[in-house]
């Protein structure tokens, strides 16, 4: 049955050109362009205010752009109605009707095309097996988990085959553990599917999971898009680096750039400097530089290792947390401590570094990354 609905659906390629909105003085989203290819999972990510659900509206239809255009399969839909567009649509609050059964609820769109009983029979059954809830057609929202709630309201999106599914926050409304389970859950569906799908999320975590690919905003721009991998392991900006998770920056003087990735940062912590071997465009400049390290990234021992990128400095802090330890750790001449989040093995005690202990951080060449800002 899977295959079936998946050969009746047919995902598109989503192009934005020069798109851009502005609410009176508010840019909202800056001049921008983007290209989704057919079957890719793209999340929007930022904090509230910077733009994507803006975007998201833009590409609905909801929204007029100010400049450019948008395209769906190659065809200009930027003056469209959202119904002409052939979208479906998922909202963090579901957005079902009360009043109707779930079977109604799913069908509600074919309804509104004039598809015959039997086809909207037949349709609802294979919507409900999709979304792993087969024999609920008689009952109400009011009866059904949120979970239960939000699979159903992707379901009714789904219905009419759409070429490209929005997604608005859909798992904002669920507690940590559910959120966490429909996160799998809708990477399934979408998965089988094939179909082109963009996700608004403030979530780091959730458009790391889910996506494909990403697009980091801030105050209506564009900061960086590329694979999850990309965004979290090689930011491009501070802001990027920083809103993906935390971030130790380390700031110094690079050496001028070469023709590859190579880059060396001299930072100095009082009398004491110390070369850091790091990666970056060889478009970034002479002169200061920030660098950004992730504290899982960072090795913590007793003894000095054999490696080029090695600071010393004193346990200032440190907390449990289940699955590593996390360390604050303080190198003389430093103005704020560095972050170290080492796994915790086994349930031993006895690898934990104590309150006021000496001790080396060391990290390979490719896990600093030189930002461009």
């Amino acid at each position: 049955m899977t295959n079936e609905i998946k050969s009746e659906r047919q995902s598109l390629e989503l192009v934005l050109k020069g798109i851009s909105k502005q609410f009176g003085e508010v840019v909202a989203l800056a001049p921008s362009d983007l290209e989704v290819k057919p079957g890719v999972l793209l999340s929007l990510l930022g904090p509230s205010g910077c733009g994507k659900t803006t975007t998201l509206r833009v590409i609905a239809g909801f929204e007029a752009p100010d400049t450019g255009s948008v395209l769906i399969g190659g065809r200009d839909v930027t003056l469209l109605p959202p119904n002409k567009r052939g979208l479906g649509m998922v909202f963090q609050n579901y957005s079902l009707f009360p009043h109707m059964t779930v079977a109604d609820n799913i069908a509600f769109g074919l309804r509104m095309e004039k598809a015959p009983e039997q086809e909207i029979k037949r349709r609802v059954g294979e919507m409900l097996d999709l979304v792993q809830l087969p024999g609920v057609e008689t009952r109400f929202p009011n009866q059904l988990s949120g979970g239960q709630q939000q699979r159903i309201a992707l379901a009714r999106s789904l219905i009419t085959n759409p070429s490209v599914l929005l997604l608005d926050e859909p798992l904002g409304a669920l507690d940590k553990n559910l959120r966490e389970i429909m996160q799998f859950e809708l990477r399934r569906i979408q998965n089988t599917l094939g179909i082109t799908t963009i996700l608004v999320t403030h979530d780091q975590e959730e458009a790391l999971t889910l996506s494909d690919q990403v697009v980091v905003m801030d105050q209506g721009r564009f900061q960086q898009i590329g694979t999850p991998s990309e965004v979290y392991e090689s930011p491009k900006t501070r802001f990027v680096s920083e809103f993906l998770g935390t971030s130790n920056l380390l700031i110094g003087t690079i050496s001028p750039p070469t023709d590859n990735d190579d880059r060396e940062v001299t930072i100095q912590y009082g009398e004491v400097k110390t070369v850091i071997e790091s990666i970056g465009s060889p478009a970034i400049k002479s002169g200061t530089a920030t660098v950004a390290i992730r504290p899982e990234k960072i090795e913590i021992s007793k003894t000095q290792p054999e490696m080029k990128n090695v600071l010393r400095g004193v346990v200032n802090g440190h907390v449990f947390r289940g699955s590593y330890h996390a360390y604050e750790i303080s190198v003389q001449g430093r103005e704020g401590p560095i972050f170290v989040y080492d796994q915790a093995g086994d349930r031993s005690t006895a690898a934990v570094h104590r309150i006021g202990a000496d001790v080396y951080l060391a990290w390979k060449r490719e896990n600093s990354v030189v930002l461009s800002d």
